[in-house]
């Protein structure tokens, strides 16, 4: 096996797409972000500043990827997960001062890392690597499924006790979607998903302000004020956008009407400010890489290939799209970012990864 892919063919709209979206989540994120930055860290390009540092980063770690072999990734699995298991794990050591409520970072001169971006990704490449190697046993309850069951469980609990319920679900997904993509007997995982189920309804139901989302997420205006008060603030974003927006950067949601501007509802002056054009171009964007991610998954030269292809795919596509489904009120209240556009270096890091090592599969699909 070669280190290094001489094949040069990358999937070009997979890439252009990649570029655009992160071009503009950098363009959403001072826009959203500068009054605020102003306001908090009198430096108005404060959260600019950190976007393009992780951007830049992220780009590097994209072409590197783009020129690595992805099966070197298979050799990374193990310590890949076991390094993720144990930084999910520090962050809850009580000495760590959480943020907002939750301990979901790790802060070191004024950067923070969230682990529970890595452990999807790492999660993905154990998936890929298992599966390849169990195809002909998969659909065995003992050595086909449990084993999966008990590694992403063990995960998906130290990401809940953060706590981080939106990461928690959209990492139990993405465990459904590959496993389900791998021949997995359905039984198994409607039986899972069963079981799950009267636990998630517990903890949403154990925390007020949880229930309040959920409250708020099927009669916003009857909690405007209060739980509701971030989604009617989407609303009135995505209303006020009309089809061609207000105009970049003349927004008003986002001066301290609407809650997370540059980070979960950014999607949500994305409407305002770029209007139903913008809305419907970030779709269509993500729409081509989740096409392509397909297509790559389909005819990837290897099993491993195939497997992982759909893994990442599936990692940037499910926040995506759980997130434009909160910001328009489809779905209850969650704190997931809009990948490539939210502010996020943790997530904008991971996620040119994954797109790096999918433009590597794409070089590689005929040979």
């Amino acid at each position: 096996m070669k280190l290094f892919s001489r094949e040069h063919h990358f999937d070009s709209l997979l890439l252009v797409a990649v570029l655009l979206l992160v071009g503009i989540g950098i363009i959403m994120i001072y826009s959203t972000s500068s009054i605020l930055a102003e306001e908090s860290f009198q430096d108005p390009n404060f959260f600019l500043r950190r976007q393009v540092i992780a951007a830049a980063a992220g780009l590097l770690v994209m072409y590197v990827a783009m020129h690595v072999n992805y099966e070197v990734f298979s050799k990374l699995t193990l310590p890949l997960l076991l390094v993720s298991l144990v930084l999910l794990a520090v962050v809850l050591i009580p000495g760590i001062s959480p943020i907002r409520g939750a301990r979901r970072w790790l802060v070191w001169q004024g950067f923070s890392f969230q682990p529970s971006e890595l452990a999807k990704l790492a999660m993905v490449l154990y998936l890929a690597q298992s599966l390849t190697r169990k195809q002909d046993k998969i659909r065995r309850f003992k050595e086909g499924f449990l084993p999966y069951l008990l590694v992403s469980g063990a995960m998906i609990a130290l990401i809940f006790l953060e706590p981080d319920l939106g990461a928690a679900l959209t990492l139990g997904l993405l465990v459904f979607v590959m496993l389900f993509a791998a021949g997995t007997r359905l039984s198994y995982l409607i039986s899972a998903v069963l079981v799950a189920s009267p636990v998630v309804f517990y903890l949403l139901a154990s925390k007020d302000w949880r229930w309040k989302r959920i409250l708020a997420y099927l009669s916003p205006w009857d909690y405007a004020q209060d739980a509701g008060w971030q989604l009617v603030q989407s609303f009135l974003a995505f209303g006020r956008g009309g089809i061609m927006g207000v105009g970049l950067g003349d927004g008003r949601q986002k001066l301290f009407y609407l809650p997370d501007a540059h980070t979960d509802f950014i999607f949500s002056v994305v409407g305002e400010e770029l209007g139903l054009i913008g809305v419907v171009a970030v779709v269509l964007l993500f729409g081509i890489l989740i096409t392509r991610g397909i297509q790559l998954s389909l005819r990837a030269a290897t099993p491993f290939g195939a497997y992982l292809a759909l893994g990442l795919m599936a990692m940037i596509a499910l926040p995506a799209l759980i997130n434009m489904a909160v910001v328009m009120g489809l779905l209850p209240t969650k704190g997931l970012v809009l990948p490539f556009i939210s502010y996020g270096g943790s997530s904008l890091l991971i996620n040119l990864l994954a797109a790096g090592i999918l433009l590597n599969i794409s070089a590689r699909s005929y040979s």
